[in-house]
Formats: C-alpha cells, sequence, structure tokens
C-alpha cells in the first residue's frame, strides 16, 4: 500500500480511464474513512452522490446532447474564479492550459480543439465511476474549505486502492442536468463532480508544475536550514 507521501505526489487530475470496473468495496472503504476528514465543529458540510452503470452512462448521454446542441451553461451557482485574476495565479493558470493543451497538441489559437478536449470533461474522461459532491447553499467559506480537505482525502485514499481520479468544476456548468438524475434535496449547491477509475496509460499528459516552496511558505522562527557547501 502506498505510504502517505507517494500517495500525495502521485495523485493528479487523470484525463483519460480505462473502462475497468471500480468495485463497490472499494468505493465503499474510501468514502467510510474519508468521513474522518476534519470539519469545523465537526459539521461535515458535504453531501455525496457516487455513480456508476446505467445511472451515469444517463448522465454522460444528456450531458454530451447538450454539448451536440450547444446549449448554454446553467446560471452560475458560484464564482469559480475571479474575474479580474491577479498575479501570481493568472500566470500559474496561463501555464497550466499551456501545459494541458501542449501535451494534446493543441496549438493556442485553436479554440475549436481546445472545445472538444474540454468536452471530455461530461464524459468523466471515460471513467466508469463519479462522484458528486453538493454543499448547503447556507454554508459559507470556511464550509466550503471543510469540503475541500474532504475531497482531497478522499484522493488520497483512492491512490491508495491504486486509483485514480480528476475533480471537475466543469459539472457545476451543468449543474441541472446532474440534478435530473440525482434529484438532490432543495438548498444544495452542486460544487463539482469527480471522475474515478483506473488509468488508461495510453493518454498523454504532461504533468503541472508546483511553485517552489520559498514562494508559498515562509518559516517564522527557530533555526534556519543548514547550507550544504563547503
Amino acid at each position: 500500500m502506498l505510504d502517505v507521501y507517494e500517495a500525495v505526489t502521485s495523485r493528479r487530475a487523470v484525463r483519460g480511464f480505462t473502462d475497468q470496473r471500480v468495485p463497490r468495496e472499494a468505493l465503499e472503504r474510501v468514502l467510510s474513512a474519508a468521513a474522518w476528514a476534519p470539519s469545523g465543529s465537526n459539521l461535515q458540510p458535504w453531501h455525496v452522490y457516487v455513480l456508476t452503470g446505467a445511472p451515469l452512462a444517463e448522465l454522460k448521454k444528456r450531458a454530451g446532447e447538450r454539448l451536440a446542441a450547444g446549449d448554454p451553461w446553467d446560471e452560475r451557482e458560484y464564482e469559480m474564479y475571479p474575474s479580474d485574476l491577479k498575479s501570481p495565479y493568472r500566470e500559474r493558470r496561463s501555464a497550466f492550459g499551456k501545459e494541458r493543451y501542449g501535451a494534446l497538441g493543441i496549438r493556442r489559437e485553436d479554440w475549436e480543439a481546445r472545445q472538444r478536449a474540454a468536452s471530455a470533461n461530461w464524459d468523466c474522461y471515460g471513467a466508469p465511476a463519479a462522484l458528486f459532491c453538493y454543499i448547503d447553499k447556507d454554508l459559507g467559506p470556511p464550509q466550503w474549505a471543510d469540503v475541500g480537505m474532504y475531497l482531497q482525502t478522499v484522493m488520497l485514499l483512492l491512490r491508495a486502492e491504486g486509483l485514480h481520479s480528476c475533480p471537475q468544476m466543469a459539472w457545476a456548468k451543468y449543474h441541472r442536468t446532474v440534478a435530473e438524475i440525482l434529484s438532490p434535496p432543495d438548498g444544495l449547491i452542486l460544487y463539482c463532480g469527480m471522475s474515478i477509475g483506473y488509468e488508461d496509460d495510453t493518454v498523454s499528459y504532461a504533468r503541472t508544475c508546483r511553485a517552489p516552496l520559498d514562494e508559498t511558505v515562509m518559516f517564522v522562527g527557530g533555526q534556519a536550514r543548514r547550507s550544504h557547501a563547503a
């Protein structure tokens, strides 16, 4: 079984899955353990649905039909990114797009090819299982952070099962279609979907980089790190 460090560093957003069935027992183990993720005052603000088989196939079909028909996205229930994304976040997002589409051989100016690649979101990149995570619309930023910690816990536990995942805010753009299949209670917002399965290693990808430690972390107090120079 993977140790924690290996689980963290091997986790990535996989965008190509085989059709190999994901054992329900593995998903139950993962989600039972993920329930121990931290949340303020133990609110546990996540509401999770897991789709496989015919229900997932139907969702993919309906989403694909909307996409083919050119239906506009559903009204936003939350803002995914600020409209004026400042530095350094703007540059990091731009670098991600360059790496992502560059790995697929898609030029920056080829908008149609970019759209085709993005459309694979709504087929769950071929994954045979998907998770959809909702949060109560009356909850605030701390509870959204709790949901993020929960989802990270899920993704790391999936690695321990030999599975990969891809968290997808893109599903929030089709939240009405997802609701047709899941019938969630009133008052919940679809935060994201998550494709789950076994990686298709024939699909090329670029591993996105991370900022160096000194760009995002400041150590205050204690001893300074010793130099290895002679």
